[in-house]
C-alpha cells in the first residue's frame, strides 16, 4: 500500500468539520481504550475495542515486513506502515489520536502545542512547538529544525518518496532544498519564519485550513541541520520519539531499543513498553504468517492482512480466529490505465479493459469475499467521506465481466482482435502477484494480452510504476497500485490520484496520467465551498475518473490483521487500518 499525494495550490477547507472537532476536543488527546474498555480476545474485537490492555514493560517487541521500507527517513517515506511505525522515533507537529473506531481520525497535537492560529485572510498560519523536547542526543528541539525538515522536502533528487504538499501550498515554491548549494540555501525557504526557539509561522499562497493535516506526516518531524546526511539519514534518524535506532542492516533488520531522552507525558499517543524493537525486513509473506501464527513474531508491519493458506487456517480455527481483526481498511485496489501509453490513449481501448476484467477473479485474487474485500465499482472507498456508490461499468452486475461490450469497445478503438500491453506489478506482494495473472487471463479472453512486468515494492514508484518516463519508454499500459486517502476525505484520497497537477517524475500517484479539465475544474471549485457543498464535490470527480476509464477498481480492501495472544494494546487504528504500532507491547 502506498500514500502518495501532490496538492492543487488553489485547493482549500477540506477537513475543515474534522480540524475543528479535532481543536475542540478538549482532554481527549491521551491514549485511551475507547468508549467501551478494553476487551479480551475475540474475533473482530481489535476493531473496535483495546485488546489485552497493559502497561506492562519489557520484553521484544518483533514486527516481519515482507518488503523493504521505500525509507526509514520520517521526511522521504509514503509507505503507509512506515508513516505508522516512523512515529515510534519521531514527533510530527501533529498526529492521530491513539484510540480504536471513529476517534482515532481525530488530528491531535504531537510535536506541536495547540492546532495553531490563522490570520484574518487564512495565509498565515503559526504554530508553536513543545518546549524542552529532547533528540536522542540530550540535545533541545528548535523550530529551526522543523523548518529544516521541511526544507529537505524541496530537493526531489534527494528525497523522491515523501508527498510533496509544501512546493504546492507555501509561497517560495521555487526554494530548490538546502542541498545543492548548502551555503546559500541553508534555511534560506522565505515561506517559514522562526521569530524564536518555539514558533513557527507559515506563509500560504491561498488559504488551506487543513494544513495541521499536512503537519501530521511525518517529513515535520525535526531534523538538525548538523545530523543531516542526505540520502543516508534514513540509517540512523536523529530520534524525539520513544525509540532510537540501535542498528540497522538496510534492507535486512533494525533493531530500536527505548529512547532515554523521551517524557511520555510531552508525547501522549505513544508508549514505551517494549525493551526492544526488531523489525525483519524481506522476509517471505508465507514465512510471515507461519511466524505469527506460531508466537515467534508479533506484528505483520505492512498491515495488508495475512496471505491465503493463513486467512484458511485462522477462519476454520477458533484459537486463531479469536486472535484475528477483518476491517475495511480505507483502502482501495486498483489497476491504472495509462491514458499516455497507446493504445489507451484512445478512451475505448481503456473502456474494454473496464468491461472485460473478471471481478469475482480479482476479489478472489486478493483473498475472497470474507477476508479479501468488496468488489469495488468506484475509485473512492466507502469509509471515506465524500463517497457515493455508482456502478459504470457493471462491476456489481456483471462481476464476471462483460465480454460483449469488451469487444464493442475494443471495435470502436479499432483493435477489433486486440491488442498487447504491459502491466507492472510488485513481484514481492503475493496477493498483488496474483491480481496481476488474473486479470491477464481475463482480458485474454478478448484478445488483449498482457505481459506481466513486476517489480520490487522498495522502489515501485519512484523508478517504475511511479516514474512516467519509465512508463513511456517500456510501453507499461496497465500499473496494479493500492491506495489510502492521506486524509480521510474525498480529498485527501482523489486529488493525488486524478488532479492533473499531481503528476510527477518520480513518486508518482496519478499514474493513468489524467489531466481532464473537468476533474481539475472540480478541484478549483472546491476551494470556494465548505461542508456539504465541498463534499458533493467527490462523486463528481469519482465519476469522471470512471468516465475516463483511467483506473479499474478491484476491490475495497479488507485485510485479515493477526495479533498473537502476547501482544497487548492491539487494536486497528481507523486512520492507518492497520494496528496502531505506537502503543503496543508484549507479555512477558
Amino acid at each position: 500500500m502506498k500514500r502518495r499525494s501532490t496538492l492543487a495550490a488553489t485547493a482549500v477547507g477540506a477537513l475543515a468539520a474534522l480540524v475543528i472537532s479535532a481543536c475542540s476536543s478538549n482532554g481527549s488527546t491521551t491514549a485511551s481504550t475507547g468508549g467501551s474498555g478494553g476487551s479480551t480476545a475475540s474475533y473482530n474485537a481489535g476493531v473496535s475495542q483495546v485488546v489485552n490492555p497493559s502497561t506492562q514493560k519489557g520484553g521484544t517487541l518483533i514486527f516481519d515486513s515482507h518488503a523493504s521500507p521505500d525509507s526509514f527517513d520520517p521526511g522521504n517515506t509514503y509507505y503507509a506502515w512506515v508513516l505508522n511505525f516512523s512515529r515510534l522515533y519521531s514527533m510530527a507537529l501533529f498526529t492521530y489520536q491513539s484510540c480504536p473506531g471513529n476517534c482515532g481520525l481525530n488530528l491531535v497535537p504531537d510535536l506541536a502545542t495547540d492546532m495553531g492560529t490563522t490570520s484574518s485572510d487564512g495565509k498565515t498560519w503559526t504554530f508553536h512547538i513543545k518546549p524542552n523536547i529532547k533528540y536522542e542526543n540530550g540535545s533541545v528541539v528548535q523550530a529551526s529544525d522543523v523548518k529544516y525538515a521541511i526544507e529537505r522536502q524541496y530537493d526531489r533528487s534527494v528525497m523522491s518518496n515523501g508527498p510533496t504538499y509544501y512546493q504546492a501550498l507555501l509561497t517560495d515554491p521555487s526554494y530548490p532544498g538546502p542541498y545543492k548549494d548548502r551555503a546559500k540555501n541553508l534555511m534560506g525557504l522565505t515561506a517559514i519564519d522562526v521569530p524564536d526557539a518555539t514558533t513557527l509561522v507559515f506563509h500560504l499562497q491561498a488559504p488551506f485550513p487543513d494544513l495541521p493535516y499536512v503537519l501530521a506526516f511525518p517529513n515535520s518531524a525535526p531534523v538538525p541541520p548538523s545530523a543531516d546526511t542526505g540520502s543516508n539519514y534514513q540509517l540512523h534518524p536523529l530520534s524525539t520519539g520513544p525509540y532510537k535506532f540501535q542498528s540497522y542492516q538496510l534492507n535486512k533488520q533494525l533493531t530500536m531499543v527505548p529512547n532515554p531522552e523521551w517524557n511520555p507525558a510531552t508525547d501522549p499517543q505513544k508508549k514505551q513498553l517494549a525493551s526492544k524493537i526488531i523489525i525483519n525486513l524481506n522476509v517471505n509473506q508465507a514465512d510471515i504468517d507461519n511466524r505469527l501464527l506460531s508466537g515467534d513474531i508479533d506484528v505483520d508491519a505492512a498491515g495488508v492482512g495475512v496471505g491465503p493458506t493463513a486467512q484458511a487456517k485462522i477462519l476454520s480455527n477458533p484459537t486463531y480466529k479469536a486472535n484475528a481483526d477483518n476491517p475495511l481498511n480505507g483502502f482501495g485496489r486498483f489497476v491504472y490505465i495509462d491514458t499516455k501509453v497507446a493504445p489507451f490513449t484512445n478512451l475505448h481501448c481503456r473502456e474494454a479493459v473496464e468491461y472485460a476484467a473478471n471481478k469475482t477473479t480479482l476479489q478472489n485474487a486478493w483473498g475472497g469475499p470474507v477476508v479479501g474485500g468488496e468488489i469495488a465499482s468506484t475509485v473512492n472507498v466507502p469509509t471515506v467521506v465524500g463517497y457515493q456508490k455508482f456502478d459504470l461499468y457493471e462491476a456489481l452486475t456483471k462481476p464476471a465481466g462483460d465480454l460483449t461490450a469488451a469487444k464493442q469497445q475494443l471495435s470502436m478503438c479499432g483493435q477489433p482482435n486486440g491488442f498487447t500491453t504491459n502491466m507492472a506489478y510488485r513481484n514481492d506482494n503475493p496477493q498483488e502477484t496474483a491480481a496481476a495473472t488474473a486479470l491477464q487471463a481475463s482480458l485474454a479472453a478478448v484478445g488483449i494480452k498482457l505481459t506481466l512486468k513486476g517489480f520490487p515494492g522498495g522502489s515501485y514508484y519512484t523508478n517504475f510504476a511511479g516514474a512516467p518516463a519509465y512508463v513511456h519508454s517500456h510501453d507499461i499500459g496497465l500499473a496494479a497500485g493500492g491506495w489510502g486517502a492521506d486524509w480521510p476525505s474525498g480529498y485527501g484520497f482523489l486529488d493525488a490520484l486524478s488532479n492533473g497537477n499531481a503528476i510527477a517524475s518520480s513518486g508518482n500517484a496519478n499514474i493513468e496520467e489524467l489531466n481532464d479539465p473537468v476533474i481539475n475544474n472540480l478541484f478549483t471549485k472546491s476551494s470556494t465551498l465548505s461542508g456539504g457543498a465541498r463534499n458533493a464535490i467527490w462523486p463528481q470527480v469519482d465519476h469522471q475518473i470512471m468516465t475516463d476509464a483511467g483506473i479499474l477498481p478491484e476491490v475495497y480492501q479488507k485485510a485479515l490483521l493477526y495479533r498473537p495472544p502476547n501482544l497487548t494494546n492491539a487494536y486497528v487504528q481507523t486512520y492507518y487500518g492497520m494496528y496502531n504500532y505506537v502503543v503496543l507491547g508484549v507479555k512477558s
